[in-house]
């Protein structure tokens, strides 16, 4: 397989077993997760006071020829809810008409824009990837869009293009280059259709709610043909340059509903192996998994790691 493939898995599993599969493996790249979910940004704010703990681990993946990039839910810590009180109107507004600091934010205010543009430029600052490439994702929750009248008209992707657009301009102030990835994602997977990509914005697919049973393009799976249906609209909008499919096959924290401890794993290597050559044949340049809830405690419980070696290696 010629595809660049890679895996994430959570900060605090970073252990030096981890580091050794690593380094022994054929993986192009590798990335840290900090957890999703309604404390996202408490996720995020935890991880880049640790840096300067995994900065030597990382370093070593590094020189080593790992490309490693950082993903994350960003957007509360990028516009925290403590904002609300001084300006409401940054926020989106709900179903019932009332303004909530809860997700995302009003894509309509200037302003609230402005800001995100300013903590992005310092999430690059904090968080520089050498690759130039970042993944900073809006909040981990389905139907969070603003339904304020000039935001209503506006479908979730295309909101959710607004805040990447945004993003990617803050990126660059402090990174020149960098470019910023559109998640394609829920209730983004269809392309955006009134709000077209800045300079800069590469598709991440995340088809979360497949079939993990079968492949993506199993002729019987009507739940994945609907989500690979998307692909060609998203490629018209954003291209294959730095394209991105980001898979669940070794993500224990999924299949343990992101409680610990965490349940006994078994990995489908067909339906990878499938889902690999599948990616690349769609001309996506690189492909990753979560591989969360894997690390030491795993291991504790179950007596070894899980037979994924081949993953490693292929």
């Amino acid at each position: 397989m010629t595809i660049d493939r890679g895996l994430l898995i959570h900060p605090d599993e970073l252990s030096e077993a981890w580091i050794a599969r690593l380094l022994a493996s054929n993986l192009k790249r590798f990335g840290l997760h900090p957890k999703g979910g309604l404390n996202a940004h408490v996720s995020m704010g935890a991880f880049i006071t640790e840096q300067n703990v995994l900065a030597e681990r990382l370093g070593r993946l590094e020189t080593a020829g790992l490309t490693v990039e950082h993903e994350m839910h960003a957007i509360r810590w990028m516009l925290p809810a403590e904002k609300f009180k001084e300006h409401p109107s940054w926020f989106r507004m709900d179903e019932h008409g009332d303004r909530v600091p809860d997700f995302n934010l009003c894509v309509s205010n200037k302003d609230a824009l402005e800001y995100i543009r300013l903590r992005a430029a310092e999430a690059a600052r904090l968080l520089p990837a050498k690759s130039h490439r970042y993944h900073f994702w809006t909040d981990d929750v389905r139907f969070a869009q603003c339904q304020c009248p000039e935001c209503r008209a506006l479908s979730a992707s295309d909101q959710t293009m607004v805040i990447t657009n945004a993003i990617t301009e803050g990126l660059r102030r402090t990174d020149p280059i960098a470019s910023q990835c559109y998640l394609a994602y829920f209730q983004t997977l269809t392309a955006p259709r009134q709000v077209e990509p800045t300079d800069g914005v590469f598709l991440e697919f995340a088809p979360m709610g497949r079939d993990y049973h079968l492949a993506m393009n199993d002729p019987s799976s009507e739940k994945n043909a609907s989500l690979i249906a998307a692909l060609p609209d998203l490629f018209a909008c954003f291209g294959w340059r730095n394209s991105l499919a980001l898979e669940y096959w070794l993500d224990n924290s999924m299949y343990s509903r992101q409680v610990k401890p965490p349940k006994y794993f078994e990995w489908n290597r067909d339906v990878t192996a499938a889902d690999l050559a599948f990616y690349e044949e769609q001309g996506f340049e690189a492909a990753m998994t979560f591989a969360c809830f894997l690390g030491e405690d795993y291991e504790e419980l179950y007596g070894s790691f899980p037979n994924i070696e081949e993953y490693f290696m292929w």
